[in-house]
């Protein structure tokens, strides 16, 4: 059985596919435990063609999920683990903005935890700018005022967890609120979160999908409010 499975979802990255490929099939040649889950999310351009052309692909430890329609970025991450392996589980973007070696960096130094004890560990997002790094402690102070939290960074990347903990999801959202509701459903559940820094990166190529532009960050508050919203009137029983 495998240790670790690295899930990546992709929706249109075509462009950042063969570098991410090529780190993640390094990560796979030099670590046994591990497992690769790339979920083509239903990508409109090359994807399939990128991925299917690269060794990666022919990899025992590589697994592809292949979506016909994109039903949101949190469905394509639920699809990812639904396939995976490991006893740890962890997810992140495939816009090249993090650097799968930090991943598995932050994987090797709570394993322990991560096997034994109530623990989720996430990214803490450095080298941003004021205005982002603004929008990102506002909307952690609501979401803190709401559910009595005190969460930060919600959105950073990646999100690591041990796979039992998905026992505890109902009716997880298939939005991008779904690391809102990983990490409000483990302060629920009493969970520590540990924070370990990632350096977050400029994009490649391709479009941000989530709230990369002031327009983005906006639809992105939005879909979230409405989820805290629902959230909080269901009497937070994540049912």
């Amino acid at each position: 059985m495998n240790l670790i499975s690295l899930v990546v979802p992709s929706f249109n990255e075509a462009k950042n596919l063969k570098i991410l490929c090529n780190k993640l099939l390094k990560i796979i040649k030099q670590n046994s435990k591990v497992e690769v889950i790339l979920v083509n999310n239903g990508s409109t351009d090359d994807t399939i063609k990128v991925i299917r052309n690269h060794p990666i692909f022919k990899n025992k430890k590589f697994k592809l999920k292949n979506l016909n329609k994109n039903l949101g970025y949190g469905h394509g991450i639920l699809m990812g683990i639904k396939i995976s392996s490991g006893k740890i589980i962890a997810w992140f973007h495939a816009d090249l903005q993090i650097n799968p070696n930090d991943v598995l960096k932050a994987i090797l130094k709570y394993k322990h935890e991560l096997l034994y004890e109530k623990v989720i560990v996430k990214g803490k997002r450095v080298n941003r700018t004021i205005f982002d790094r603004l929008f990102t402690f506002f909307m952690a102070k609501l979401v803190n005022l709401i559910f009595d939290t005190n969460l930060e960074d919600i959105n950073a990347q990646p999100k690591i967890f041990n796979k039992k903990f998905v026992e505890k999801f109902k009716n997880p959202p298939y939005d991008f609120s779904l690391d809102l509701y990983l990490l409000v459903l483990s302060t629920h559940f009493k969970y520590k979160i540990k924070k370990f820094p990632i350096n977050w990166g400029q994009r490649f190529a391709g479009t941000a999908k989530g709230g990369g532009n002031l327009l983005g960050k906006i639809k992105l508050t939005y879909r979230s409010l409405k989820y805290i919203l629902k959230l909080k009137i269901n009497g937070n029983n994540y049912s």
